[in-house]
């Protein structure tokens, strides 16, 4: 017999299931390079929408509408354009860009939309979902940065100390250890979740740094997203939204979120390509205005969140030729906590990390530190300081031992804070153990 309670929902199922859904779609009018110009659909469009456009051979290319000009929506594709042609159907889509992390995704290779590359199987997908071009928490709702982060690695513990919920920079040229220093982070923290972007990574280098660098150990707990650098403009920048809503995801459920991007130079370089492509006018070393507001849009995403939960950000610059005044690098500088410089020079002595602690700096390490732990790292830093502005005579041999007595000092410590910037790629150094052997190292008495 029926339930007659259930008669009225049963009615409203039916009538919901009788409605008809509309879609629209517009035409392809115009490809030029990279862009695709739809008309027909530009009221129903804004900047950041979807569409799935429909290529001769029936495939559907999803593609972001990144501007509009006389009329007609600009459409950068997730994909290539063959098959794309005049008169194609470009479907608006109806969902908002999103990405639903959960718990089961840690161990995981995802790409720039967030699907399984890995081939392990379909993600298990959580039931919140991150909108990809997220904001960050209100200023004024956030916690405050505070409580050290033990990253395992000597020279960036004891020198450049890293808070729970700061931003900071890896600055180096190629070559210079930048995925090496990543993948000991990953292994090494104290973090309980790594998200790690690779962003317009060379192919080859993926499955190396997954297995070679990261190891089980670290790809445990983490999440990777992947966008290689042969993949389109669009997918490359959305690769590092997709990191940041990842992260966003595990930090609303209270974790401590170890956020790494390498490199923010890619993605710097693929809003480049967009905002050229869509008339931008260039600015400072070709990079159009949207470029410089879309870093602090993406930069500001980590940080401390309203829950007890926090994105501890590290993000690599790659400065070309080495230049550390470069536009990015001097976009990046001013927006993050603080920088850490891989130095080219100290690399080919073969110390590594090849951290150049004179050059790095932590903008939250006073207020985390001890007095004592400040007052080691003062002294070992003019120990360094005082070396390297004596080290071409001293090399030399010009430099006569006795003429001065903090020379004299320097030339004695130096070779013994140089073994303890030194670690193994598989070597980890705890908080208290980096300050203990760094105070050893210059005799004085340990924290």
């Amino acid at each position: 017999m029926t339930d007659p309670s259930r008669a009225p929902i049963a009615s409203l199922i039916d009538e919901l299931e009788s409605f008809e859904v509309t879609r629209f779609f517009g035409r392809v009018a115009a490809v030029m390079g990279l862009m695709l110009e739809v008309a027909g659909v530009n009221r129903r469009l804004s900047v950041g929408d979807r569409c799935l456009v429909e290529s001769r051979n029936q495939r559907r290319i999803a593609a972001e509408v990144v501007g509009f000009r006389g009329g007609r929506a600009l459409l950068m594709p997730f994909g290539p354009l063959d098959g794309i042609g005049l008169g194609c159907r470009a479907w608006v889509a109806e969902a908002r860009p999103m990405v639903f992390p959960s718990a089961g995704w840690l161990g995981r290779v995802v790409n720039a939309l967030g699907e399984p590359i890995d081939d392990k199987g379909p993600l298990p997908q959580g039931r919140v979902g991150v909108p990809l071009r997220n904001r960050p928490p209100p200023a004024h709702r956030r916690n405050r940065v505070a409580g050290k982060v033990d990253l395992g690695v000597r020279a960036l513990n004891t020198f450049v100390t890293c808070c729970r919920g700061q931003r900071m920079g890896i600055f180096a040229g190629s070559g210079v250890g930048k995925s090496v220093t990543i993948s000991m982070l990953a292994r090494f923290t104290s973090a309980d979740v790594n998200v790690i972007g690779l962003i317009g990574e060379r192919g080859r280098e993926v499955q190396e740094f997954l297995e070679d660098d990261l190891g089980e150990e670290g790809l445990a707990r983490s999440v990777v997203v992947v966008a290689t650098s042969d993949e389109p403009p669009l997918m490359r920048r959305q690769a590092a939204y997709t990191t940041m809503s990842i992260a966003e995801s595990f930090r609303d459920a209270g974790n401590h979120v170890l956020c790494m991007m390498d490199s923010i130079t890619r993605f710097a370089m693929s809003q480049r390509e967009i905002g050229l492509s869509a008339g931008e006018p260039p600015t400072s070393k070709g990079y159009p205005p949207t470029t410089f507001s879309e870093l602090p849009a993406l930069l500001e995403r980590a940080g401390p969140g309203e829950n007890g939960g926090a994105i501890t950000g590290l993000f690599t610059v790659l400065v070309e030729g080495d230049d550390h005044n470069e536009p990015i690098a001097d976009a990046v500088r001013g927006i993050i906590d603080g920088h850490i410089v891989l130095d080219r020079a100290i690399a080919q002595r073969g110390r590594y990390p090849a951290v150049n602690v004179l050059r790095s700096l932590s903008r939250t390490m006073p207020d985390c530190n001890s007095v004592v732990e400040n007052a080691l790292v003062k002294r070992a830093r003019q120990l360094l300081a005082t070396y390297e502005d004596m080290a071409e005579m001293i090399r030399l041999g010009a430099y006569r031992k006795g003429s001065d007595p903090k020379v004299d000092e320097a030339i004695k410590y130096y070779p013994r804070i140089e073994a303890v910037l030194s670690q193994d790629k598989n070597e980890r150094t705890d908080l208290e153990t980096g300050y203990r052997e760094l105070a050893e190292a210059i005799e004085m008495p340990a924290p």
